[in-house]
């Protein structure tokens, strides 16, 4: 298909995306990799803390939906669907790291024209957050990354977990107070 058959689908509802691309429809798949991959790679990043491993989970991710979507039985649910999986990738992730310090995972240099002392400092804060982010138990840091990163609505994140609304709004204030306690030092 053309550019002209991307720009077609550009505005088409996920169910009908989800439903060519179980089809074969590689231009449809594109279209929902588009459109939910900026999320993914965010989410993936705060959960993983990697940019390098996010990106790897991001994209086994895509390739197991493409393999898996013709048993997706609502396509109206392929976000939700799609984070799901992401979300099982990166604990998985996390749950087979060992401690060691990878060399691929260092910082680059800053530009020389900022200082050094301005960026140790952002860099020594993000960390701590990080530091603080894999304390909170498993559904804070979940509800957290939803909301802050992803951007979900309490409802959406109560679909996405799979709990109450109720629960994701008592999770999210007892995170959200652990964090602030936490990085007060960084105000």
């Amino acid at each position: 298909m053309t550019r002209i058959g991307l720009e077609a689908l550009q505005d088409a509802a996920d169910e009908t995306l989800a439903g060519r691309a179980a089809d074969g429809d590689t231009v449809a798949f594109e279209v929902l990799v588009r459109r939910h991959g900026p999320l993914m790679r965010a989410y993936a990043a705060r959960m993983l803390g990697s940019t390098y491993e996010s990106d790897d989970a991001v994209q086994e991710t895509f390739l197991t939906a493409w393999n898996r979507l013709p048993e997706l039985q609502d396509g109206s649910t392929v976000k939700a669907w799609l984070m799901r999986i992401l979300s099982r990738r990166c604990i998985d992730r996390i749950r087979a790291r060992r401690e060691h310090d990878d060399v691929t995972e260092l910082d680059a240099p800053g530009p020389a024209d900022e200082d050094p002392g301005h960026i140790a400092e952002v860099r020594t804060a993000n960390q701590a957050l990080a530091r603080e982010l894999d304390r909170l138990p498993e559904l804070q840091r979940r509800c957290w990354v939803l909301r802050e990163v992803g951007q979900y609505s309490y409802d959406e994140i109560a679909q996405e977990l799979d709990i109450p609304v109720s629960t994701v709004r008592g999770q999210l204030a007892r995170g959200r107070r652990r964090l602030l306690e936490a990085m007060e030092d960084w105000r």
